[in-house]
């Protein structure tokens, strides 16, 4: 069995037992969150209306926060020593899905 969840601002495909990392959630590790979910598939069963996935959960254990990868913003113009550099890093959180209730 595996679902396709928001999180964040981007969709995941997930089964019991994942690890991955979404943006950031207020909680604190060891707490459990819950994920929306947008679509189940169990073998031959594909649940997609909206009134059946409002009784279905995805839930997930926040493992720890994280940060994803160092991005470099330059700014440059031509002629002018104007020069800019700014780095940034996406806060991030490692979740687990522990269960999906259809």
């Amino acid at each position: 069995m595996y679902a396709i969840v928001r999180a964040g601002g981007r969709q995941e495909k997930v089964s019991v037992g994942d690890v991955l990392l979404v943006d950031k959630v207020a909680g604190q590790p060891g707490e459990s969150i819950e994920l929306t979910p947008l679509l189940l598939v169990d073998g031959d069963v594909v649940t997609s209306g909206a009134e059946d996935l409002a009784k279905a959960s995805v839930t997930a254990q926040v493992i720890k926060p994280a940060k994803g990868p160092k991005i470099t913003i330059m700014k440059f113009k031509n002629k002018t020593g104007y020069r800019k550099r700014q780095g940034h890093r996406q806060p991030l959180t490692q979740v687990r899905i522990t269960g999906i209730d259809a």
